[in-house]
């Protein structure tokens, strides 16, 4: 989990990169895991010899909502912690863009810039986040997203 702070000091991180995860590697498991779990069965995710000969890849990639779901769990490694939040909540994306499949066994890292913090309320704190995916060795992220959170203060 990252760094526990005031919400007057993370107010202040508007422009600033809040934090960067740890790599991941997306193997065949997970893949066909997610697949099992979202009934997405197109071969190329979870057909590596068909995908091998019949898609530019060179075998199976992770669904794309597959790699936008694991920005959840590596926010929770990189982002701050806000002291006396009750709780928080994905509250959606605005944008969001795929730009590079990321291929079975490849690893992936997430990048998270405050963009905007603004209080909706007096125990309501609204953040949207730029969010990039990088893949290992890729010149292009993943994916690309302008995420909103919203923060409840006891």
């Amino acid at each position: 989990m990252g760094v526990a702070m005031d919400r007057e000091d993370y107010l202040k991180l508007v422009g600033t990169e809040l934090g960067v995860s740890d790599w991941h590697t997306i193997d065949q498991k997970q893949i066909d895991a997610f697949a099992d779990a979202t009934e997405d069965f197109q071969f190329i995710h979870i057909d590596p010899e068909r995908a091998r000969r019949e898609t530019p890849f060179g075998g199976t990639i992770a669904h794309g909502f597959l790699s936008l779901s694991l920005l959840s769990k590596m926010a929770y490694a990189a982002m701050p912690t806000l002291n006396g939040a009750a709780m928080s909540v994905n509250y959606g994306f605005d944008k969001v863009r795929f730009l590079t499949p990321v291929r079975a066994g490849s690893r992936i890292r997430a990048r998270f810039v405050l963009s905007e913090a603004t209080m909706r309320a007096p125990k309501e704190l609204l953040a949207r986040t730029a969010t990039t995916l990088e893949i290992e060795g890729e010149a292009k992220p993943a994916l690309v997203a302008d995420w909103l959170g919203l923060h409840f203060f006891n």
